[in-house]
């Protein structure tokens, strides 16, 4: 059997504490939760986290960079395997629906906006702005694919990724108020569907 490497269990390690953190995130939110809910949730001693992280907030923001990784990932993916326009596109607003339909029983979305909230110092911002840039750059590599399989038409790409950001954000707030509905939502993706560019 093949003995893995110290680097690897230090790896796995730090994999496991983000993944118990998400989940802790995810209950809770990010202002309730302190350190001990962490450790309880990894199993890991105390001493044994400070290895790894600091904080709460230096925990909260390597699993949200993990989180959007993975998310930004299988769109790549997606891409590179030249998914038709339209199917990807409709697995991409799905993927939203489903979360912010789901906002009461995963409260990362809440997290998040929690630590926009309170947390101010430039190095915070330049955090919030690298989402917001991530989301506009997940949007803007859909759109041009769907010019590359001559869907759509070039133009105004970058006006389109960002409007598109922009409602998703708007959307996102009102499903944290509890204050949107299916059909409100389905109604924004298919305005946002009939502003593309279609050849």
């Amino acid at each position: 059997m093949k003995n893995i490497s110290n680097e690897e269990r230090k790896r796995q390690k730090r994999e496991a504490i983000l993944e118990s953190a998400r989940r802790v995130f995810a209950k809770k939110g990010l202002i309730d939760v302190t350190m001990k809910d962490i450790i309880d949730a990894c199993g890991i001693s105390r001493g044994g986290i400070y290895l790894y992280f600091d904080s709460v907030d230096e925990i909260f923001i390597e699993t949200v960079k993990r989180r959007n990784s993975r998310k930004f990932d299988s769109i790549r993916s997606a891409i590179k395997e030249n998914q038709a326009f339209d199917e990807l596109l409709d697995t991409y607003f799905n993927s939203h629906k489903e979360r912010l339909l789901n906002t009461i029983n995963d409260s990362m979305l809440r997290a998040m906006y929690e630590y926009y909230f309170t947390h101010k110092s430039e190095e915070d911002q330049e955090f919030q702005q690298a989402q917001m840039a991530a989301t506009k750059q997940t949007i803007y590599e859909i759109l041009e694919l769907g010019i590359k399989q001559r869907v759509l038409a070039a133009q105004s790409l970058d006006t389109l990724a960002e409007n598109f950001m922009f409602v998703i954000e708007g959307l996102s707030v009102l499903a944290l108020i509890g204050d949107i509905t299916e059909a409100q939502i389905d109604g924004q993706f298919s305005l946002m569907k009939s502003l593309l560019p279609r050849i």
